[in-house]
């Protein structure tokens, strides 16, 4: 299975720090989001990954290159200043995705999940992994009922970030800047959309307090 990678954000949210460094290399204990993700796919046996480029993307090439000191071959998707968001990001990718279904991880995570990589059920679309909803949200986004993502309800899960898409996911998307988070939506409305909980380690390091706490 093919992994992507998603770092060009801009990292609003983590300014001042992402003003000098992108999102997806701020460190924790002196290991950038970035390069703990890629050992993390490849312990789940993945052997290419596809990270898209964005603000301040040459110094992911810088640090990571082939990605062979990693044991994977890493090509890039460069999104120039055009960033394209979740959805569109992935889109713009898929010629370097497969045929097969691929996993996704946000950059901007902190965790030690073991990533899947099964594909999902032949009615489905795509697979999500949920997080119980940090005390610092108000609401989740979805609920999960005997395995199926649902919308509405108590949301009581967060979306962690993590999941495995097929590519028809994307077929009847246009190029260009879009999330991917109204069509997951859709998704569990069709019922074609599996869920499964993670309940470990998992943080969005989304502020600077997020990335202190993490670090202390």
């Amino acid at each position: 299975m093919i992994a992507m990678i998603l770092a060009a954000g801009r990292g609003e949210r983590l300014r001042p720090v992402t003003d000098t460094v992108p999102k997806a290399l701020v460190e924790v204990h002196n290991d950038s989001l970035l390069e703990r993700h890629l050992h993390a796919v490849r312990a789940a046996g993945v052997e290419t990954v596809v990270i898209n480029l964005g603000w301040l993307g040459e110094q992911i090439v810088d640090r990571i290159g082939s990605g062979s000191s990693f044991g994977l071959n890493v090509v890039y998707s460069p999104e120039g200043d055009d960033i394209l968001e979740t959805g569109g990001g992935i889109h713009r990718a898929l010629p370097m995705l497969g045929s097969e279904a691929f996993l996704v991880v946000n950059a901007d995570i902190f965790t030690d999940m073991p990533f899947p990589t099964q594909e999902p059920g032949n009615d489905d679309i795509a697979h999500l992994v949920l997080v119980p909803t940090p005390g610092d949200k108000t609401r989740g986004d979805f609920d999960l009922v005997d395995g199926r993502v649902r919308n509405g309800g108590e949301a009581e899960f967060t979306f962690s970030g993590v999941a495995i898409y097929r590519p028809e996911f994307f077929a009847n998307c246009a190029p260009g800047r879009f999330s991917v988070v109204p069509m997951l939506r859709a998704a569990a409305d069709a019922g074609q959309l599996s869920g499964s909980i993670y309940s470990g380690l998992w943080r969005d390091v989304g502020t600077p307090e997020m990335l202190t706490e993490l670090n202390a």
